[in-house]
């Protein structure tokens, strides 16, 4: 139950890393600053951010659903897994540890989605955004794609946990773009300046995390592997 509870609190901290990465986090302040144009009130822009960032938690949560339930059903896969699992996380942490801190350069996936596509989204209104938020999380950016099929989908397959892991990583997700539509809709004038600090905060959190993925990836790797 321990082991399950500190994998949550894990599933968080990647999301919330995930949002606040440079790609993503200039992406929903973008998006979400498009469509308040269109909405008006800041209510409305509130309202087009928490869409916004429902949208692109339940894109988090879909995909893992479905690669974690796909992965576990399969018996050969599962046993594979449930005997292996542990010797697979530690080289793989110590790759995303690498990718976190840019000595291994990754694609982005996805990166020609833009303003032609927000402006498409322009006709359902507010709600618009809650698409938009599920298409933009899914064209992932090299971190944010080491963070969730390097770090989240290991953990779910680790603990069998098909929902609950990848929902909590979602909501992690959507705590920063919350506090960017609150911002957005009620001081704009300060949005550069959050946007400014979270980018620092975000430099800081990605190489502790990758220090914190290469330690217990080559303790994984010594116990497990070796």
């Amino acid at each position: 139950m321990e082991s399950y509870i500190a994998a949550l609190v894990s599933a968080l901290w990647l999301g919330i890393l995930t949002s606040i990465s440079p790609c993503p986090l200039a992406s929903n302040i973008a998006a979400i600053s498009f469509v308040s144009k269109k909405v008006g009130s800041p209510s409305r822009v509130l309202l087009a951010g928490l869409l916004y960032m429902s949208g692109r938690a339940l894109a988090y949560l879909m995909v893992a659903l479905v690669v974690v339930s796909g992965l576990s059903s399969v018996p050969a896969i599962a046993n594979f897994l449930q005997q292996h699992m542990n010797a697979i996380i530690g080289p793989l942490l110590i790759l995303v540890a690498l990718v976190l801190i840019e000595i291994i350069p990754l694609p982005a996936i996805g990166s020609g989605i833009g303003t032609g596509f927000q402006k498409r989204m322009e006709k359902f209104g507010v709600f618009g955004a809650l698409l938009l938020g599920a298409v933009f999380a899914l064209a992932f950016c090299p971190v944010s794609a080491a963070l969730y099929f390097g770090s989240l989908i290991p953990l779910a397959l680790q603990h069998q946990s098909a929902f609950g892991i990848p929902l909590v990583y979602g909501i992690g997700t959507a705590l920063p773009v919350a506090a960017s539509a609150f911002v957005l809709a009620f001081a704009a004038n300060r949005i550069s300046g959050a946007f400014n600090a979270l980018t620092v905060a975000e430099k800081w959190m990605r190489r502790l995390t990758a220090l914190i993925f290469a330690i217990v990836g080559v303790y994984y790797f010594f116990v497990f592997t070796i």
